[in-house]
């Protein structure tokens, strides 16, 4: 931007050459400018050609000898100092008495040599240090306008609204922000002044070439949300590819807390999608949980949280909340309480692997619909404790299917993930396991194989945005911090939904699903890690790789590049939701299965690390470890 010209010319000097150049310039300007006075106001014949190339000739030789000796060019020009006059004045007055002697000696002038000599030592003398002064003051003048250049940003005010003109005296003072103008997509208001700062009207990228890097334009202020997000992909985007922050006013409850006037855009997970967020009717899904008690394990967490959340709001008779986090079942439990507080809920601190409390939470409270939220998902972590994923991931969905099965729960919705999907992790391995424990159980009922009412339904689906410990709490605090943001690798990429959309979908599935379903869900287009890292820093105001760099760690164990493609035709089966599909697995048999589940439990009981992934990988054929010490046991 123009910011950077300015910026060089201000710490740029002047070389030695150009410096002596200049002052043998001043010098013979000065000379002639004394002949030719000398000349008109005694009236004598002007400008004789002899007398002045000679007068001429030796000013500018002996500036030329003075200039050398005294060193003046190399005194640096911004810095010019009293001591510094001297040798102007000394080479000004050698130079004066020799262009003297030469009049003299061509016998010339004789009458005004001394008036000359006097004339011409001043006028050199002034014109050095003038041209110097000038070049001073010419120099601050350029640093003051970097200065506010740097401390103020430029910035543009987006919209022509009441609260976007509200923003200009809010501004007036402001030590940070300089108002240079509004931006508005349209051209009726191109022109036009608004509290005496210009309109500028766009509606494609060359006008804002013109607008915003022609004017040095440093961020684009947005007075209201809906604003911001209109300019998503249109705005927001063309800042991001021109370095331009995005700005916006806090809403005045922030102000009250202290929050500063202006803050950078806030990051909010929809920003982040690459697509529309999923939206789904609720009149049915209320309806089939209306009146019902409802149990969610892992309630506190993420998933269970939203779930607990959204089914508040449809008219449950009781919500049994069961999870083994403390601080975050009493923070839900707060919360609950102050947004929903005609609403019966019971927190239970319990744990999955710890059948008896397990057993006393269905004993209590009967719940007619279980939500099995609760797992441990961190894959590199599962990688380094496979047996305590064993515990919770497969063998807590058994105590929780099995506790279903014994107090007639109508259905049990369990809560899975694409990691599941031809596994290459202990985490995504053991919630495969899961899957096929609940499959087969519920299949064996239906057979009249195994006693028992309850339908099975299992959802799968990718990461979820701004869950506990994902890359977006991540990536904010190190923005927070100032970088750098860590990606394991340039070109990983995941499938995301945000976390109120996959439970819409959870509850969806679960209200349309006859029974022993495993559910995908479409998650549109794959996003790269790397884009995420580089949106978030672009969202919150800063420059990719300029203000906050990017670095990259390598993959960690278990961990692959590509995540597999949950609702490809050739492996579902349709719905009538154009998001929901059913996946085509193989089926397990209930009795075959049950002694290996048994053997996996003692085995991780036992902590018999080796013995007990071997079995997984021999019951999942298809778990092949990546970047995992696992994967000599491949076959």
């Amino acid at each position: 931007m123009k910011v950077l010209n300015i910026e060089a010319l201000k710490n740029s000097y002047l070389r030695g050459r150009t410096v002596m150049a200049l002052d043998m310039s001043l010098s013979l300007v000065s000379s002639f400018l004394v002949f030719l006075a000398t000349s008109v106001i005694l009236g004598r014949e002007l400008l004789d050609s002899t007398v002045m190339t000679a007068y001429l000739a030796a000013g500018f030789v002996t500036s030329a000898i003075m200039f050398i000796l005294t060193r003046t060019y190399r005194i640096i020009i911004r810095h010019l100092g009293a001591k510094d006059i001297f040798p102007f004045f000394l080479s000004a007055l050698v130079k004066g008495a020799m262009s003297v002697a030469v009049l003299a000696l061509i016998g010339k002038y004789s009458n005004v040599v001394l008036l000359m000599g006097i004339l011409d030592v001043c006028f050199t003398f002034v014109m050095l240090l003038g041209v110097r002064v000038a070049m001073i003051i010419g120099y601050q003048f350029i640093n003051s306008r970097i200065k506010t250049r740097t401390d103020h940003q430029r910035i543009l005010i987006y919209g022509t609204s009441d609260k976007s003109v509200a923003v200009i005296p809010r501004l007036q003072n402001s030590t940070h922000y300089k108002v240079m103008g509004f931006l508005e997509r349209g051209t009726h208001t191109g022109g036009m002044l608004l509290e005496r700062a210009p309109v500028y009207a766009f509606n494609e990228d060359k006008q804002l070439d013109k607008f915003i890097i022609g004017n040095g334009i440093d961020a684009i202020l947005f007075a209201k949300d809906t604003d911001a997000q209109a300019e998503e992909d249109k705005l927001i985007k063309y800042c991001s590819e021109h370095g331009v922050k995005t700005l916006i006013v806090p809403g005045v409850d922030e102000v009250a807390e202290g929050q500063p006037f202006i803050r950078p855009r806030e990051i909010k997970v929809e920003d982040l999608l690459g697509r529309k967020e999923i939206k789904i009717s609720l009149d049915e899904i209320r309806a089939n949980f209306s009146g019902k008690v409802v149990m969610v394990t892992g309630a506190a967490g993420s998933i269970g949280s939203e779930l607990v959340r959204q089914l508040a709001g449809f008219g449950v008779k009781k919500l049994v909340l069961f999870d083994n986090a403390e601080t975050p079942m009493h923070n839900l439990r707060l919360e609950l309480e102050d947004k929903f507080p005609g609403l019966d809920f019971v927190p239970i601190i319990g744990d999955l692997r710890q059948v008896p409390r397990l057993d006393y939470a269905f004993k209590a409270h009967r719940p007619n619909v279980v939500f099995h939220a609760a797992a441990y998902k961190h894959v590199p972590l599962m990688e380094e404790n496979p047996c305590e994923a064993i515990m919770v991931n497969t063998w807590g969905t058994r105590s929780v299917a099995d506790r279903c099965i014994e107090y007639d729960v109508e259905k049990m919705v369990m809560i899975s993930t694409d990691k599941a999907v031809n596994p290459t992790n202990i985490m995504g391995c053991t919630k495969r396991l899961a899957e096929i424990y609940v499959q087969s159980l519920g299949l064996a009922i239906e057979r009249g194989q195994h006693v028992g009412k309850t339908k099975f339904v299992t959802t799968r689906f990718g990461n979820v945005l701004g869950s506990n410990g994902s890359v977006i709490p991540r990536f904010r605090e190190q923005i927070a911090k100032g970088g750098p943001v860590t990606v394991t690798h340039p070109d990983i990429n995941r499938f995301f939904m945000t976390i109120p959309e996959a439970c819409r979908l959870v509850m969806e599935a679960a209200t349309m699903s006859t029974g022993n379903q495993i559910f995908v869900f479409d998650m549109g287009e794959p996003v790269k890690i790397d884009y995420l890292a580089r949106r978030m820093i672009t969202l919150a105001g800063f420059v990719p790789d300029k203000d906050i760099k990017i670095e990259y760690s390598g993959l960690r164990p278990g961990e692959k590049l590509y995540e597999e493609v949950l609702s490809d035709k050739e492996n579902t089966l349709p719905t009538f939701h154009e998001r929901i599909r059913i996946a085509k697995v193989r089926e397990y048999e209930y009795d075959q299965m049950l002694p290996i589940f048994s053997k996996l439990h003692h085995l991780a009981e036992d902590v018999k690390i080796d013995e007990m992934v071997r079995l997984m990988k021999d019951t999942v054929p298809e778990f092949k470890s990546e970047n995992s010490r696992f994967k000599e046991m491949d076959k």
